[in-house]
């Protein structure tokens, strides 16, 4: 088998975002992905591109989201043009729905001290029960207030990832499923990974295995401080189109169905559904939009999300194996155009991007850091 210039370790949205930008640049890349029974977000996300709030207590990560944020419409059309595969990029603004006055007050109080790190360019408003119902007109009247930003929007997180499959194979990514890494020797000049169904080789090599960048890393000598939240998710029946913005907690897809989530559970790989936690969703979700009280659930599912011990991405180039880079982040989605853009070129050598030193994995040496499921 010919030797690459990269393996990317992950098939998942992060990872072939990544092989996607590095294959533009007319580099040779191989993905192992494990397959269905690696733990991973790509297939079971909410496919919002959400900028509202994140970055609270770290101001780069917030120029980063809105950075990609921004990117995604070049993304997009980069895609289709290559596949043919329209993803339903809509960038229409979001609303954080507030079912109580505190609920209203908490999210002010971080959009405020986002925007005041970001010097003020951080455009949001706060909308009283009134001018919420002008724009949403179906919202429940026991919804007290919302803020909302112009600057996020959504996807169709499924056909984003057949895009990025397709394109990928279209520009020579060979992608070997079924492949689960054994073990890493970091050689003179690259790397020999064995796995499940052989030995493959690399000049580079990029960790973006999700939770199993955790032991990925081990295997190479570094710590790699990473948790799972579990997200629940309920999908309904297609319905007219009655919902044209996204919101945190339910969203219209293009296709009809609604999709209604927002759980967060600290439960280890467990990654089934509850059926608590599911009629807590389906009940704020009525609250939010009463006419969803007696349209049908089609399915759900639950899906292991990546966390960081401060919420922000990982990116680094391990010092004990020169020529591997780790990537590890939660929100795989509205980082998806960054990464194949801007971060990959990074990776190739071609850009040197200072903003990524700030999350290397040198800050959660320097100081205790809280989690939080951004």
């Amino acid at each position: 088998m010919q030797k690459s210039d990269f393996i990317i370790i992950g098939g998942g949205l992060v990872g072939m975002s990544i092989a996607y930008g590095l294959a533009r640049q007319g580099l040779v890349v191989q993905v192992l992905d494990e397959g269905d029974l690696a733990f991973r977000a790509s297939r079971g996300n909410f496919g919002l591109l959400w900028v509202q709030g994140k970055g609270h207590t770290m101001a780069p990560y917030t120029r980063w989201t809105r950075a990609s944020v921004a990117q995604w419409p070049k993304f997009a059309a980069m895609l289709s043009d290559d596949t043919g595969v329209d993803v339903h990029l809509k960038q229409p603004g979001g609303f954080q729905l507030c079912l109580t006055e505190q609920e209203l007050f908490e999210e002010e109080h971080i959009l405020r001290s986002i925007q005041n790190m970001q010097g003020g360019d951080y455009p949001f408003e706060v909308l009283d029960p009134k001018e919420l119902r002008k724009r949403l007109p179906g919202v429940g009247s026991k919804v007290i207030g919302a803020c909302y930003s112009p600057m996020d929007g959504h996807v169709n997180p499924l056909k984003l990832l057949h895009a990025l499959h397709t394109a990928c194979k279209l520009r020579g990514v060979q992608i070997l499923n079924g492949r689960r890494v054994i073990g890493i020797n970091k050689l003179v000049n690259g790397f020999d990974i064995e796995t499940s169904e052989g030995r493959v080789s690399s000049d580079r090599l990029v960790l973006a295995a999700g939770l199993g960048n955790k032991a990925l890393g081990a295997l190479l000598g570094h710590e790699v401080p990473i948790d799972s939240t579990r997200g629940q998710i309920l999908i309904t029946e297609r319905l007219k189109p009655f919902l044209h913005h996204p919101t945190t907690y339910v969203r219209q897809t293009d296709e009809g169905t609604v999709q209604l989530g927002d759980s967060a559970e600290r439960v280890g790989l467990d990654d089934r559904t509850s059926v608590s936690v599911m009629a807590q969703i389906a009940a704020r979700a009525v609250t939010c939009f009463p006419l969803l009280e007696n349209v049908r659930l089609v399915r759900s599912w639950g899906a292991l999300r990546v966390l960081s011990p401060d919420g922000a991405p990982i990116y680094e180039m391990l010092t004990n194996a020169p020529g591997c880079f780790l990537v590890s982040c939660h929100s795989g989605v509205t980082l998806a155009a960054a990464h194949a853009l801007s971060l990959a070129r990074w990776i190739a050598g071609d850009e040197s991007l200072p903003e990524v030193k700030a999350f290397n994995l040198n800050r959660f040496s320097r100081s205790e850091v809280v989690a939080h499921d951004c």
